[in-house]
């Protein structure tokens, strides 16, 4: 005797905020929540700029055009927090450790 599994439909229907947290309503009923935290343009963003989003990627996506921020629902869903820069130490020259260059004569 088998179960039937319900199909999952991980596409956007609804996005909402919290003070701290960007929830997002899926096709199959579940619903992410996540830490801005996360998300740093988000975070930073205003209330206007964060109500400003559209269904991307043939529903599994999310864009914010103020922000050019884009989400997946995939990403959400693997607990996917935005990459963090690379910032630049001092020492960190694109030419540490090279050789210096011999003139030729």
């Amino acid at each position: 005797m088998g179960i039937l599994a319900l199909a999952a439909d991980e596409r956007v229907i609804k996005v909402k905020f919290t003070k701290d947290t960007l929830s997002v309503s899926l096709g199959d009923g579940r619903t992410i929540i996540v830490p801005l935290a996360w998300y740093p343009r988000l975070l930073n963003a205003t209330a206007a700029e964060r109500k400003n989003w559209r269904i991307a990627g043939g529903g599994y996506g999310i864009h914010w055009p103020d922000l050019d921020e884009d989400l997946s629902t995939e990403g959400l869903l693997r607990g996917a927090p935005a990459p963090r820069p690379h910032r630049m130490k001092a020492d960190d020259s694109p030419t540490q450790g090279a050789r210096p260059r011999r003139k030729k004569v």
